[in-house]
């Protein structure tokens, strides 16, 4: 079977890991439970510990999956031939998705894994439940200076830092040459501008293709790809100064109608082609133009080398300025698994410090085995136009996309779930933007009266 690369499970993309895992497992203040959260088992002192990820051990056949995987196995060995703690990693497959709670419910019974991987958008469930290691303290100041500074706010929280991330995953529009210079259309006439993307989308549907695909299933990875369309309009969920809600703004609406005239246009499809994988849209000629990440790059070099696709920024509306959202997985630790210690060690021994293996191994993770963009300017730098990044759209992603990135929004089940539900009225629904804005909002502020924990922002 092949794999979507965000994720690279079997048929399970970022999207399917962010779709929706957390509101199913929160409790009904969208917080997770976390219970007595204590050592898996009262495991001994010679018992390893777990790393729980959606990488490795697996088998694979697509050259890049095998390289994630090794380079999994490989800085874990490496720990232990040190002479660290032994670490069993253990593949998780589904991993948030929501009909998997494996994880959330491992924490809530006191058996959480000692080191696991979550998402800037999952990190306040943990960090509210009091189980992350603060690893500020095991890391040197250069290294902490060493991270992008967006790449590294999602997870942290005053002067502690709660996860260390691997990578940044900026979003863009992939589209498809021949469609191009089948409608006699060249580089020139890229849209950016809203109107001109849809325009497009429309001309270039037809029979089996799409001309434009925007995510429509439901989820953590849908809300991902909307923010930028909501910032681009001048828009937010929530103020960073104030901490209040304000998506029910003239930018949520405009975000939100964006959504639904690409479907009621006829520019974008309600369903995504080809089961939501862009290699076989692209390359299937179902689909012209598709918002995916810097993830998708990889796969489609790995799966069709000679297929001829470019990529361009977000388009923004009059006025605007092109705005992209930056994911990433980060390495976090429980702070109440077999060996905190050790496994906050290892933690910043492989993701963030100033030593060669360190810096080596980002770069065999983002130039070679990922090719997504480093969290780090010393693993940015080693790589340089080396490796995964001769290729030249993955400079494109680094140089030209990047700059333009903001962080992903770390907010509660709860936030997520209100600004998904008006997503989803305004899209497939054909419910009023406006009404629908205001609906988020009053759920939004309701849950907030409430809310203690991590600043959202």
């Amino acid at each position: 079977m092949r794999t979507h690369p965000a994720s690279r499970e079997p048929l399970l993309s970022r999207r399917n890991l962010l779709r929706g895992g957390a509101a199913t497992a929160a409790g009904a203040g969208g917080a997770l439970t976390i219970g007595g959260c204590g050592s898996a088992g009262g495991a001994g002192a010679s018992d390893p510990m777990q790393f729980w990820q959606f990488y490795a051990p697996i088998d694979q056949q697509d050259p890049n999956l095998v390289a994630q995987n090794d380079w999994f196995l490989n800085v874990l060995k490496t720990w232990e031939d040190a002479g660290g703690r032994p670490v069993e990693p253990v593949y998780i497959p589904g991993y948030t998705d929501p009909t998997n709670t494996r994880l959330v419910t491992a924490f809530a019974s006191g058996a959480g894994p000692d080191i696991f991987l979550i998402s800037p958008g999952d990190f306040l469930r943990y960090y509210n439940g009091g189980v992350l290691v603060d690893l500020a303290p095991y890391m040197s100041q250069e290294a902490i200076d060493d991270f992008y500074p967006q790449a590294l706010a999602t997870r942290t929280v005053g002067d502690g830092i709660y996860g260390l991330p691997m990578e940044q995953e900026p979003l863009a529009i992939f589209y498809d040459v021949a469609t191009f210079e089948e409608h006699g259309l060249s580089e020139g006439d890229l849209p950016t501008t809203w109107d001109e993307m849809l325009e497009l989308g429309k001309r270039m549907t037809g029979g089996e293709r799409a001309g434009l695909v925007l995510e429509t299933l439901p989820g953590y990875y849908q809300n991902f790809t909307f923010y930028p369309w909501l910032w681009q309009a001048g828009g937010d969920v929530i103020d960073v100064e104030s901490q209040r809600p304000v998506f029910d703004s003239e930018a949520g609406i405009q975000a939100l109608q964006l959504f639904q005239d690409a479907i009621t246009s006829g520019a974008a499809p309600r369903t995504r082609p080809a089961n939501g994988d862009i290699v076989s849209a692209l390359t299937g000629g179902y689909a012209a133009m598709w918002q995916g990440g810097i993830f998708d790059v990889e796969a489609l070099r790995q799966n069709a080398p000679d297929y001829e696709y470019g990529v361009f920024s977000l388009p923004a509306p009059p006025g605007g300025e092109p705005v992209t959202t930056l994911g990433g997985w980060a390495w976090c630790v429980n702070a109440r698994g077999r060996d905190p210690e050790a496994a906050a060690q290892l933690t910043v021994e492989v993701m963030g410090s100033m030593s060669q293996d360190s810096i080596d191994a980002g770069v065999q993770w983002n130039g070679v085995a990922k090719g997504n963009i480093p969290a780090r300017t010393s693993v940015t730098e080693a790589i340089g136009d080396t490796g995964a990044f001769e290729e030249l759209i993955l400079q494109q992603f680094r140089d030209e996309i990047l700059p333009t990135g903001r962080a992903e929004p770390r907010f509660p089940p709860v936030i997520y779930k209100a600004v998904s539900n008006a997503i989803q009225a305004t899209q497939l629904g054909g419910a009023d933007p406006a009404e629908e804005a205001a609906t988020a909002q009053d759920a939004i502020e309701s849950y907030l009266e409430t809310y203690e924990g991590g600043p959202l922002l």
